[in-house]
């Protein structure tokens, strides 16, 4: 009968596994599996644990990453909250130093701060390097040359 709570730990497992979706708790359930068929066949209780500890460590080892690798290039990460305003164009409102001021980011305004050394006037164009609490950290974007973009050719 120890098999049936093996079994009913790798349900449990599978469950948290819904419910995170992090590709963690249901290589646990696997080791789980594999401790339940050991004990199906007779195994003493400390086989049991071994099997399912070796069981879940090798699937997190070899498994879970070519999983998160196979997902991850059919759907490509999409970031949300702070991290998605990263790399976002912004407007400066009021001069943005090392220590305040603020932008208009995606309709908002954010208190913003940059580089000690370098003053952004109201109405500068921007870009968000990184969040840091509630506050933007942003540097001077970067604009394309009058003449358009370069291109070299090597003969």
């Amino acid at each position: 009968m120890e098999w049936l709570w093996w079994l009913g730990g790798a349900v449990l497992l599978a469950i948290l596994e819904i419910l995170s979706l992090d590709l963690v708790f249901i290589m646990f359930a696997g080791g789980a599996l594999a401790g339940a068929v050991a004990a199906w066949l007779g195994a003493e209780l400390w086989l049991q644990l071994v099997v399912a500890a070796v069981t879940s460590v090798l699937l997190l080892g070899s498994l879970r990453p070519w999983l998160l690798r196979h997902l991850r290039s059919r759907m490509p990460l999409v970031e949300t909250n702070a991290a998605a305003l990263v790399g976002g164009s912004a407007v400066v409102v009021s001069t943005v130093s090392g220590a305040e001021g603020r932008i208009k980011l995606r309709g908002e305004v954010w208190s913003a701060r940059t580089d000690p050394s370098d003053a952004l006037p109201p109405g500068t164009e921007v870009t968000v390097t990184r969040i840091d609490g509630a506050t933007a950290v942003v540097v001077r974007a970067a604009r394309p040359s009058a003449d358009g973009p370069q291109t070299t050719t090597q003969a």
